[in-house]
Order: structure tokens, then sequence, then C-alpha cells
């Protein structure tokens, strides 16, 4: 596993420690821990960002940045033991952020997951719907959107 911080990429092993265990080692100096918690979430959470903000690379950016803040404000993570829902909180903001900024005009890339062996008809109905869920979407607002995400791509209550 690989975690970047200054230009250096450095190689490592997960472990089973706790988040808070991994956030109190940080704080007590041994910030190459960090790279543990970046493991463990980079992916589940670069998913969540894609949705919200409809690219794979607007949501790269936007999770790598939502890593670096937290690293940089790890001492105000009042429970570390819940690093994890701290950390949703900043990544939250950060797409937020990035909509506003950016009015989230990109499309959905879910039209790369069409069956080739689908007719020409069966293709173009698919990204037709796809073109006008991504169309509903845009007109939800930022915390509709977040809610829709949640509830009928996560699976969560």
């Amino acid at each position: 596993m690989l975690f970047s911080r200054g230009g250096g990429y450095r190689l490592r092993a997960e472990t089973d420690a706790g988040d808070g265990d991994i956030v109190r080692a940080v704080l007590a100096g041994d910030r190459e821990r960090y790279a543990e918690l970046v493991d463990r979430y980079r992916d589940r959470y670069a998913r969540y960002a894609a949705r919200m903000l409809g690219s794979k690379d607007a949501a790269e950016d936007a999770v790598q940045d939502a890593f670096v803040r937290a690293f940089d404000q790890l001492a105000q993570c009042q429970d570390p033991d819940k690093f994890v829902g701290w950390f949703f909180l900043i990544l939250r903001n950060r797409c937020f952020a990035e909509q506003r900024r950016s009015k989230a005009t990109a499309p959905l890339q879910a039209a790369d997951a069409i069956a080739t062996r689908e007719s020409a008809d069966e293709v173009a109905e698919t990204a037709e719907r796809l073109r006008a869920l991504q169309h509903a979407l845009l007109e939800l607002t930022a915390e509709q959107r977040e809610v829709f995400v949640l509830k009928h791509v996560k699976g969560l209550t």
C-alpha cells in the first residue's frame, strides 16, 4: 500500500490496529502510521466522492485533499476511535465545496458499465436512461444528492 506525503512513497503493511490506536500513534510522533488509515479508507471514500462529484478524477483529488487536511488537523480529532466519521465530514465538506465551485457538470461514469453484448438499441436506451439519471441528480441540491447516493448506491438507511 502506498502513501505519498512530501513527494515520497512508502510501502506499508496493513495492521489490525484500530483507528484510535493509529491516530494516537501519529499524534505521538509516528507520522508514517497515517498511511494505514489512508490504505484502509481510500477506496471506500473514493467511490463515495465519485458518486457525489460525477468524476473519478475529481473524486481522487477530493479524497487526496481530504486526507491531507485530516492529517494537518489530526490534533483536532476529538475522538480518535471515531476517526472515520470525522474524516468523512472533511471529505463531505470537500465534495460540497467542489460542487459549488464547478457546478458538477461531468456525467457519471456509469455508461462504461454497459455490456458489449447488448444490441445497439439497448445500448442507446441504456445510455439515454443514464443521461436522464445524471440530469436528474444534477437538479438536486448537494445535500439531496448526498442522501440519494448514501441510500441508493451505498445501501444505507
